[in-house]
């Protein structure tokens, strides 16, 4: 039987292959400190799941409308109009089930044979992968340490051309932590602007950064500051907003993402939705609609929290043979430079697995540009990451001279 080519272009996120693999090791007996999802390991606030309970209690268990419920859509484009500083109606709003689909739309809706994408390297594996799918060609524009994981401008005009039809930001960073600043977004803008293309923003973890964007800008509702290039003149109707519940409500197993669209691609999405998954579950998206409306403290503990992490992992990794850390400006995950341990990033990983047990991504997972480099989730507490540096440290002071 025969499988047709473009089905196997698809890659696996390596995150589940790491965790397979760890979950083997702990079956034998072994210890595993889990560093390699990113999942916040936070309980998903109450109130939002009291209204999620209480709607299946109602019988509003059955199918919905396929763009999302209406009282949702609504809330989202209000929400939006005030975190990005943009007019959003709910017409412009897709609700699915996760993120992912906004992805796959997006990049098959706009791109085919001959056509390119340009994505971020280091950067979520799916952006190279479902490009792959389309038949276009996956461009990767480099993310530089020296530049605190931010691509450079003459780079990025280097790699445009008339095939150009989609550029993918993600801000903040997977799996870097990393944020674009204004400027950078400014030279996107201009250049988009210029040679007529789309902007696909993976905005997945706003509200999860520890720094302000700059002055002028609007909060988000986890208390950081969120920069979205929708926030440039002209910017609004050439760019998809990919977000959704899972990071920063910490509904991740929820499956519930949004897109928000220009009102070109709305049909378009909206016949992805009716052809491919009909539409999210009803008593999931009145759970989300709890999530907008009600209190952001949980939100705001758990970025603080996230925070006294983040400081912790970096201070201890800087103090490790080989190892040197940039300290992160958003989401949760460290991303700190081995090159100094002679060790590529795909052995080392596996190694801290096998024999210190410390579940870890090579950069390597996220991109060839991520090479040199290992992926540490701090969504894990204190007391699991003071243990992984313990048993890294241990497993580096055999073998790294200081």
């Amino acid at each position: 039987m025969k499988i047709q080519p473009r089905a196997q272009r698809f890659t696996v996120e390596s995150a589940f292959e790491v965790l397979a693999r760890a979950r083997q090791l702990e079956s034998q007996g072994r210890s595993v400190v889990h560093l390699e999802i990113g999942q916040p390991d936070f309980p998903t606030p109450r109130h939002i799941c009291d209204a999620a309970i209480e709607a299946m209690r109602a019988g509003k268990t059955g199918y919905g409308p396929s763009p999302g419920l209406p009282e949702l859509r609504r809330a989202i484009a209000e929400e939006t109009s005030r975190s990005r500083g943009i007019p959003v109606r709910p017409e412009q709003v897709i609700v699915t089930p996760g993120a992912k689909p906004i992805l796959f739309y997006a990049i098959n809706s706009l791109a085919g044979e001959g056509d390119e994408v340009i994505y971020p390297d280091p950067g979520f594996p799916m952006y190279s992968s479902i490009t792959a799918y389309s038949g276009a060609r996956p461009v990767p524009l480099t993310l530089r340490e020296e530049r605190r994981f931010r691509f450079d401008p003459d780079e990025f005009r280097a790699l445009l051309s008339p095939r150009t039809r989609l550029v993918i930001l993600n801000s903040p960073h997977n799996p870097t932590g990393g944020i674009l600043t204004r400027s950078d977004l400014e030279v996107v803008a201009e250049e988009a602007r210029r040679s007529d293309f789309v902007v696909l923003s993976d905005e997945i973890y706003r509200g999860i950064q520890y720094e302000g964007a700059g002055e002028g800008e609007p909060a988000g509702p986890g208390g950081g500051r969120d920069l979205s290039i929708t926030f440039l003149p002209g910017m609004a109707e050439r760019t998809v907003i990919l977000d959704g519940f899972s990071k920063r409500y910490s509904m991740t197993g929820w499956r519930l993402g949004y897109g928000i669209l220009p009102d070109f691609l709305t049909r378009v999405f909206d016949y992805y939705n009716v052809n491919i998954v009909s539409c999210a579950a009803t008593f999931s998206q009145l759970g989300a609609l709890a999530a907008i409306e009600g209190s952001q403290e949980p939100v705001r503990a758990m970025v603080e929290e996230f925070r006294r992490r983040r400081d912790f992992l970096v201070d201890g990794l800087n103090r490790l043979p080989g190892v040197s850390c940039l300290r992160p400006e958003g989401a949760f995950y460290v991303f700190p430079n081995i090159r100094g341990t002679s060790l590529a990033a795909a052995e080392l990983s596996r190694k801290l697995l096998d024999e210190a047990g410390v579940a870890a991504l090579p950069g390597t997972a996220f991109g060839p540009a991520g090479e040199g480099h290992l992926r540490l989730s701090y969504a894990s507490s204190l007391a699991n990451l003071s243990e992984a540096i313990d048993r890294i440290g241990k497993f580096l002071g055999a073998r790294v001279p200081r």
